[in-house]
């Protein structure tokens, strides 16, 4: 007799991350399954179910639970340490792990601040979170690298993940952060480590009477679309690919629990996406008005094929005038700007379609497919095709 395999999903409902993974997990057990899915409580707080299962997806938030884990020995795919008590207790070091891959977000995020004009930046996020360590130190080395200030702050709540245990904390947190907020230079581009984190800090600029866009540009992480549209302002925020994570994970464990994967450790990488724009990274540039409207402008149209004349006959002003601008405000061309945008908006349809090189390089606004290599493959040092091959 034909029996389901029973997999426990120990993965919070609560977050869109988690959500994003599940999607995926139910997906991959649609198509090549079907699968029995136990699905744990809503929150992060999980604990091992009183039944019978033949593999675990899960999130480990205590020493406990990995203890326990490790204790059944089964397959067994786990969710990156969500704390650093987990993480150097290392009792699942073996085991196959759901891991974002967080220097190419830090990356994307400081992309996008930096498209924006800014010249001085800053990270915040929670001093407990492994991952959000590992985001600061890569967005610091990042802008260092292109030779760029960044200061950093920690939310200092140990267990962040227990929203009981936030809501308590996070009142003597605020004032730590309302200090350092207005202690920042004007304006300043700000990666949180998480929407949640980013959620905190425009409630912490509202009342430190610090502007958002203006003053301060803020841009989170996960895209969690409910909880960014809830924020004064919206939360620009860096979407990750958690669904197709969710389903790797899910082949790793079918083949382990079919016995076609040898005992050895594998990586599922979240990778980033886009930066999902809303009002909080608005474009601002402090010293010219000008030069923030004409970025406005370019953002706006880039896919239609628009030009530098176009760009200062829309301004109103001499091209050497705005050229002039564009060097002491951004350190940058108008045409460098016009190539920056027309290849994010490329990037994104590789990465959302499976449109041909020619019909992407139309939509992004360049002139020719030859053009669309040239400057594609000047910029990151792979053709368009190989680029989205490699994703």
């Amino acid at each position: 007799m034909f029996c389901l395999p029973k997999v426990a999903v120990l993965l919070e409902t609560s977050t869109h991350y988690g959500r994003g993974l599940l999607r995926g997990v139910i997906r991959y057990s649609h198509l090549h399954g079907p699968w029995s899915l136990y699905i744990g409580g809503g929150d992060m707080e999980q604990g091992l179910p009183k039944i019978e299962f033949n593999a675990i997806i899960a999130r480990v938030h205590s020493v406990k639970l990995a203890r326990d884990i490790k204790h059944i020995a089964i397959p067994t795919v786990v969710l990156e340490s969500g704390t650093e008590e987990v993480k150097k207790a290392n009792p699942l070091g073996r085991c196959s792990e759901i891991l974002a891959d967080s220097p190419k977000v830090a990356r994307v995020a400081a992309d996008h601040l930096l498209g924006a004009g800014l010249q001085s930046f800053a990270f915040c996020g929670f001093v407990n979170a492994p991952w959000a360590r590992i985001r600061e130190r890569a967005f610091i080395q990042y802008l260092t690298e292109k030779g760029w200030p960044c200061v950093k702050h920690s939310i200092n709540i140990r267990n962040w993940m227990r929203y009981g245990t936030w809501a308590r904390a996070w009142g003597r947190e605020r004032r730590r952060l309302e200090t350092w907020l207005k202690s920042l230079p004007r304006p300043t581009g700000l990666m949180a480590c998480n929407d949640m984190c980013g959620r905190q800090v425009l409630e912490a600029c509202a009342d430190a009477g610090v502007r958002v866009p203006g003053q301060l540009t803020v841009v989170g992480v996960d895209n969690d679309e409910l909880l960014c549209e809830l924020c004064d302002p919206p939360l620009s925020s860096v979407a990750l690919d958690v669904e197709t994570a969710g389903y790797e994970a899910a082949r790793l464990l079918d083949l382990q629990m079919s016995g076609k994967m040898k005992k050895s450790r594998r990586v599922v990488p979240v990778k980033p996406l886009w930066v999902v724009a809303r009002r909080s990274s608005e474009i601002m540039v402090k010293d010219s008005p000008l030069v923030g409207d004409a970025l406005r402008f370019i953002a706006d149209h880039v896919g239609r094929g628009i030009t530098v004349p176009d760009v200062v006959s829309a301004m109103g002003t001499s091209r050497r005038t705005l050229e002039r601008k564009f060097s002491h405000s951004i350190g940058r061309s108008i045409l460098t700007e016009i190539n920056r945008c027309r290849l994010d908006r490329a990037k994104r349809l590789l990465q959302e379609t499976n449109l041909p090189a020619s019909r992407i390089a139309t939509a992004a606004g360049f002139a020719n497919t030859r053009m669309f290599n040239r400057v594609f493959r000047s910029s990151e040092n792979l053709r368009p095709l190989a680029f989205r091959r490699h994703l």
